[in-house]
């Protein structure tokens, strides 16, 4: 089992993965394989004096970038670091691939490279979100516009699984992203999902969810079809950096306002702390037959250090396993 990092994905690599790669080694006193362009790799390890007997280097000369085509990037650049460590994670599926690259080229990638479990029909995008609380998996965040009833099931065991195991949040809640609380509400899709999830007995479904509820942290688990899923990300996202914004803009306007900043500099550093995703790593793409974690394509060290933590756990726990047995026993019910 090994945690594979691919060293030339993301806006700021190589250097702030590998950054983020050295923290993580000494942290958590474990050894990673990097991914990428040799030279490059060892001559940033030299430069940050890394303990070099912790890193295995594989070379793969050739970059995927945002700008491609996902697909044919995959088919094209097979010496590609994002390529050549999903070929990686096929022959060891209970080692973990980590990538801030392409989004779309690492979802293509992991389904045509290394394949689904069997029994899921689509993998899923499963980023944390912060709110009032710790947080919520959103599931699916992107990789699936349009899903069936099966789908957003499976989306809510998967992702039940991996808040329990890697988070240690005993019995998680699960909710359906919807427009009412009512279990009538909704289009067909969740009308219809609403049933089939009421009857699972391993997971702690708790009903239909609306968006304003979603900030408070009322969930563990937040299910929905890629298109909404995505659309809240984005707009939270985009809330949280405006109103960052605004708030900054209101306390320089005057003496007066400055001064009331300096007094709640403490407490707002500590708010931006909790809204911050580097502190989350990465959302982890379930359902693939191996452990793959997607990083924020502008992830720092820092984010880099908590997403190879995300992997660690993924592995300690057994992630891929368990949910290889939930989706077996959901089939056969």
């Amino acid at each position: 089992m090994r945690i594979i990092v691919d060293a030339m994905g993301g806006d700021h690599a190589p250097d702030e993965i590998i950054k983020g790669s050295i923290e993580a080694v000494q942290e958590y006193g474990i050894n990673l394989v990097l991914v990428g362009q040799e030279k490059v790799i060892k001559e940033k390890l030299s430069e940050y004096n890394a303990p070099a007997d912790r890193f295995e280097l594989v070379d793969a000369e050739e970059i995927i970038t945002t700008q491609e085509s996902p697909v044919m990037a995959i088919k094209k650049k097979p010496n590609s670091s994002m390529v050549k460590g999903l070929q990686m994670l096929r022959s060891e599926p209970n080692s973990v691939f980590l990538s801030a690259g392409s989004t779309g080229a690492l979802m293509a990638g992991a389904l045509l490279k290394v394949g689904r479990i069997k029994g899921i029909d689509r993998p899923a995008l499963a980023p944390m979100i912060p709110n009032r609380k710790d947080g919520t998996l959103l599931i699916d965040a992107g990789a699936n516009a349009d899903c069936k009833v099966e789908n957003l099931v499976q989306f809510a065991i998967m992702g039940s699984i991996y808040v329990e195991k890697v988070l240690g949040r005993q019995n998680p809640t699960v909710g359906l992203a919807n427009i009412g609380e009512e279990e009538t509400k909704g289009n067909e899709l969740t009308k219809a999902a609403y049933q089939e999830l009421k009857k699972l007995q391993n997971i702690n479904f708790i009903g239909n969810i609306e968006a304003r509820d979603f900030p408070a942290g009322v969930v563990d688990v937040l299910v929905c079809d890629g298109f909404v899923g995505n659309t809240i990300l984005k707009l939270t996202e985009g809330l949280a950096i405006n109103m960052f914004a605004m708030l900054k803009e209101e306390m320089m306007k005057s003496f007066t306002s400055k001064l009331g900043a300096l007094l709640l500099k403490p407490g707002l550093k500590n708010f931006k702390s909790k809204m911050d995703y580097t502190e989350h790593g990465g959302a982890p793409l379930l359902g693939i037959n191996g452990g793959v974690i997607k990083a924020h394509g502008s992830s720092n060290a820092k984010s880099i250090k908590n997403a190879i933590r995300q992997a660690l756990k993924f592995q300690e726990n057994r992630v891929l396993d368990h949910i290889k047995l939930s989706i077996g026993n959901f089939k056969e019910e």
